[in-house]
């Protein structure tokens, strides 16, 4: 029994305050269409915020880590060529482990991050989400900054960086289930996958805020890089507080008033409500047998392992192999700047955009998501091999790679974890029962952030060998990303092929 009070017997008491006041002044009520492009509006930029803060250590990490010397590009005429760096790290990151150090700081944050992921789920499917939600991006501000604060307060104890870490992820954790209900509340799965391609731009936007915002301080002292990101979402909590509608019962409005919510076909009749007063949120074990939850899950898994080691590791890359030497031995034989490496490695997000996208509308049309997933990680396959062969020949063909890599790598990523969640969320199993949003979407992006923890941690480690076997692992990844979905893929075959058959019987 559940002894709290149920959030969803909210009336339009329970409004936003900012709503309020926003109804009062125009002495009318906001229309269903309005308050749909509120919550995609304050959903975007709230989980930007949440990447930006999360984008910034892979920033810092290029003024942390060791300075080794890097060998110039293994040209008959250039071998075993060496330039000094140009710059010192920060203690105790500096060391010959320094960057498997860094690379522990990412597998305590995401390890957390996957673990409480599940709580948060958990916990979001059973209170007011806009409660949830503020309270989170206030932790995270908050530990974000102290992390950046050890830049003055002249902090070398790995340790304090280490539980910082681990404080930030325990409240990032609360982000994606949130975001990802709230959506999934006021829009149903007619034009799912392009509405939430579009929205999961948030990203790869907040990717390549962090990222430039990041290295644009990096060069007035690492520590700005990390304060000023998390002063900013610790504001855009307070937006959230003052302005997000959870729910279109939460706030009056009449959820029928647009066919979008319908979570059935076309052409069937929807007699079950999306949201009764006396249903009980689902519970997680339940939640792991809605089918196509559990190889959804483990296919993001292997998705994020891939994505996040880019996320992490792909300004490091860019700045301490042959790319940049060779690049920057063309206009005066230098490094490229941290600044400069954190720049160019948004790119991959910019494909990352077009990819999640492209991979919506895919789905939209084909009304496949596992097809267009496992199509997509296929692909990201020939697009990584590509990239590590020939990405260090001129910085046109890297910018090109670097997109297409996104593309494909991001693509089956974002939809898998907006409009396949919010799918699942309302699959019809649940006969109505919206209060498995928040549950079914943490499980998955739980499980994917296990992979994602894995990821950076695997590479800070293999990359002191070569990058080559960085690479390898990548591309299996990928294929195994893939393969697991090889059931949905021939369940939605042999769909399309049955339905084929009955148009041409009609």
């Amino acid at each position: 029994m559940e002894s709290s009070p149920d959030p969803t017997v909210e009336t339009t008491n329970s409004k936003p305050p900012g709503i309020r006041l926003i109804e009062s002044m125009k002495k009318s009520s906001l229309s269903f269409n309005s308050y749909q492009v509120i919550v995609l509006i304050l959903t975007f930029f709230a989980y930007t915020s949440y990447h930006a803060n999360r984008k910034t250590t892979s920033i810092v990490k290029q003024a942390l880590g060791p300075q080794s010397p890097v060998v110039l590009p293994s040209l008959p005429w250039q071998r075993n060529i060496t330039q000094k760096p140009f710059r010192d790290g920060w203690l105790p990151f500096d060391g010959p482990n320094g960057t498997a150090m860094l690379g522990d700081l990412d597998v305590a944050f995401l390890f957390v991050y996957a673990i409480g992921m599940y709580f948060s789920g958990h916990v979001g499917d059973r209170m007011d989400l806009r409660i949830f939600l503020t309270a989170g991006m206030l932790g995270t501000g908050l530990f974000t900054a102290l992390f950046g604060v050890g830049y003055w307060a002249n902090i070398h104890n790995f340790y304090y960086y280490m539980l910082i870490q681990m404080a930030a992820g325990l409240f990032q954790s609360t982000g994606w289930p949130s975001v990802v209900a709230v959506v999934g509340n006021w829009f149903g799965k007619k034009k799912r996958g392009l509405i939430m391609g579009i929205w999961n731009a948030h990203t790869s936007f907040g990717n390549i805020t962090g990222s430039l915002v990041a290295s644009i301080l990096l060069k007035y002292g690492w520590g700005w890089s990390m304060v000023v990101p998390g002063i900013i979402i610790a504001f855009s909590g307070m937006v959230i507080f003052l302005l997000l509608p959870v729910h279109p019962e939460y706030v009056g409005v009449n959820k029928d008033e647009d066919e979008v919510l319908s979570t059935g076909k076309e052409d069937e009749e929807v007699n079950e409500p999306l949201l009764r007063e006396e249903e009980s949120a689902v519970g997680f074990i339940e939640a792991w047998r809605i089918p196509g939850v559990a190889p959804f899950a483990l296919c993001l898994f292997f998705a994020k392992l891939v994505a996040y080691t880019f996320l992490y590791w792909l300004p490091f890359y860019i700045s301490h192999t042959g790319l940049s030497a060779l690049i920057c031995h063309a206009i005066d034989g230098r490094y490229l700047s941290n600044e400069d490496s954190g720049n160019l490695s948004t790119l991959f997000d910019v494909g990352g955009v077009v990819g999640g996208i492209l991979a919506g509308y895919i789905s939209d049309q084909l009304d496949a998501r596992a097809i267009t997933a496992a199509s997509f990680m296929y692909c990201a396959i020939p697009a990584l091999y590509l990239y590590r062969s020939y990405g260090h020949i001129s910085m046109t063909i890297n910018i090109i790679l670097m997109l297409i890599t996104g593309v494909f790598v991001n693509g089956p990523y974002a939809l898998i974890t907006t409009a396949v969640s919010a799918d699942l969320g309302t699959h019809r199993s649940l006969k109505g029962n919206s209060r498995a949003l928040a549950t079914v979407t943490a499980i998955i992006d739980g499980t994917g952030s296990i992979g994602a923890a894995i990821g950076p941690f695997l590479t800070g480690y293999i990359s002191t060998k070569s990058w080559n076997a960085v690479f390898v692992m990548l591309m299996g990844a990928a294929f195994f990303a893939g393969l697991l979905l090889t059931r949905l893929v021939v369940a939605e075959v042999s769909g399309k092929i049955q339905e084929v058959r009955s148009q041409r019987s009609s």
